[in-house]
């Protein structure tokens, strides 16, 4: 235990890993604020120049980017209703309505003490149930994933108003859109038209940026002469009081990040869809109804996203299956330091697991400290008027999405998108259920033909074992009672909400 210990420390002991892990932490909250810069992206473009470096160097910079980037993303998802990825699409649903209120400070202090509390969650299931939580991702089947991505899909009627039609109808058009490009089997084209620039598919990152900040843009092109909203920034530091209320929430959808983290390939942003829309079944008074400034539709994602952080890195560590596309980056850097991601890496190199956790543990103190400066600088943003303001964004969109391949085609995808968008949000249509089902079609389609490779192409094969087996029955019951929480026969639909004017 005494060398545990020593692993542990040495992050925050040695004055040159402690600066890599600031410094990596700082890069990513900015990084991740940027539209187009993807945490994925930072990290593999880190991993190149860290080819020669010691491993442990490596590792501190590359978990100070992971956890900054994922918070980073939130920011201008308050400021912007830009999210910076798609791990916080969630935290625009209620971030930027605060904003627009003026409450930009109080909605970024809240979110990063939401995820630095997360954060410890995250990593302190990482390091305490690694093996247990690891036994129990490998039991899902491609069946049982199949029900995740439908599930995640269902979800957004959480985040489409009062209408789930709408909801499922903007996710399957994700779906649809999401299935662009080869086969990942058979390397077909599928909807290519005979075009090589639709080969490769269409960017999601390319589609959020256009259906979210260019649809904003369009849409603020109404109100252009309007005066910007001053910001109150006296106030950035949440009150205990408020922290307190909404503890029980914030631990559990950390509970919830966590336990997606750790599914392979799910991510966080599937967490922090999950987590808003537990937010919402659970919460019976909240400080605003949802989707118009509620600190519980803020806190909810942004919790379960941090979280996720440390439940990715459990299948990583303990199995050698990366839990998102970013631990898939550093189980790659590992194999280029010579060491062998899965269950032999903590019986051979017990070091390394728990150099990670105190590496992590300080990256999400310097988390706190960065999250909570330099909010006044970001709530800046809100108060420049607008003919300013909205061709900055359009400029700095049109970089972001050409920065994702180096490739113009993504720019013409992104406007289309943001007119796309603009016409979504005039008829009542939520655009984040695109974003999430371009993101979970894929994931639909591979675990789909999987488990039918597995049924040996049997129907009756394939539909017993979602009744056959527990993991799949629970999948099913949550999806049928997703469903059934939409219509009217679910009891107190439609009471939960808080009036307008109540307060926090």
């Amino acid at each position: 235990m005494p060398e545990a210990l020593g692993y542990f420390l040495m992050t925050w002991t040695d004055p040159g890993l402690l600066a890599l892990t600031a410094l990596g932490t700082l890069a990513g909250i900015y990084i991740g604020a940027v539209p187009g810069l993807s945490v994925t992206m930072a990290v593999s473009i880190l991993v190149s120049f860290t080819f020669k470096w010691h491993v442990n160097e490596a590792l501190a910079l590359t978990c100070g980017i992971y956890l900054g980037g994922v918070y980073g993303g939130g920011r201008t998802a308050i400021l912007l209703n830009i999210p910076g990825g798609p791990a916080s699409i969630a935290t625009a649903a209620d971030g930027y309505p605060l904003a627009k209120r003026g409450e930009a400070g109080q909605a970024i202090g809240l979110s990063t003490v939401a995820s630095f509390i997360a954060g410890f969650v995250g990593i302190a299931a990482m390091a305490v149930a690694s093996p247990a939580l690891s036994e129990l991702a490998l039991k899902f089947s491609p069946r049982d994933y199949l029900m995740i991505a439908i599930w995640g899909i269902l979800l957004v009627g959480s985040l489409s108003g009062e209408s789930l039609a709408k909801g499922v109808f903007a996710g399957a058009l994700g779906v649809t859109i999401g299935t662009v490009g080869l086969d990942p089997l058979t390397a077909e084209p599928r909807f290519t038209f005979g075009t090589m620039e639709l080969s490769s598919g269409i960017s999601y990152i390319a589609a959020m940026i256009g259906l979210f900040g260019i649809a904003e843009v369009i849409s603020q092109v109404h109100d252009i002469h309007l005066k910007a909203i001053r910001q109150n920034v006296s106030k950035i530091v949440p009150s205990w009081a408020t922290v307190k209320k909404n503890m029980g929430l914030t631990l559990r959808t950390s509970g919830i990040g966590v336990g997606v983290g750790l599914l392979p390939g799910a991510g966080g942003d599937i967490a922090a869809l999950m987590a808003y829309d537990h937010a919402k079944r659970t919460v019976k008074n909240p400080s605003r109804p949802f989707g118009t400034g509620a600190y519980e539709g803020l806190i909810a994602p942004e919790a379960a996203n941090n979280a996720a952080v440390g439940g990715a890195h459990i299948p990583m560590l303990t199995l050698g299956i990366p839990g998102d596309a970013v631990t898939a980056v550093i189980i790659g850097a590992l194999y280029i330091h010579g060491l062998n991601p899965g269950p032999m890496l903590m019986i051979e190199t017990p070091h390394l697991f728990w150099f990670l956790v105190g590496a992590l543990c300080l990256a999400n103190i310097f988390l706190l400290i960065f999250g909570l400066t330099g909010i006044k600088v970001f709530c800046k943003i809100m108060e420049i008027p607008k003919p300013i303001l909205m061709p900055l964004i359009v400029v700095l969109s049109a970089v972001g999405a050409y920065a994702i391949n180096n490739n113009v085609t993504d720019v013409y995808w992104m406007m289309g998108f943001g007119i796309l968008g603009y016409f979504m949000k005039m008829y009542g249509f939520q655009v984040a259920p695109v974003i999430l089902g371009m993101v979970l079609g894929p994931i639909m389609d591979r675990s789909y033909r999987q488990a039918m490779i597995a049924a040996e192409n049997d129907l009756v094969n394939y539909f017993t074992g979602f009744f056959t087996e527990p993991l799949s029955l629970m999948l099913v019951i949550a999806i049928a009672l997703s469903v059934l929480s939409q219509t009217p026969l679910w009891p107190g639909k439609g009471k939960n909400k808080a009036e307008p004017g109540a307060s926090a």
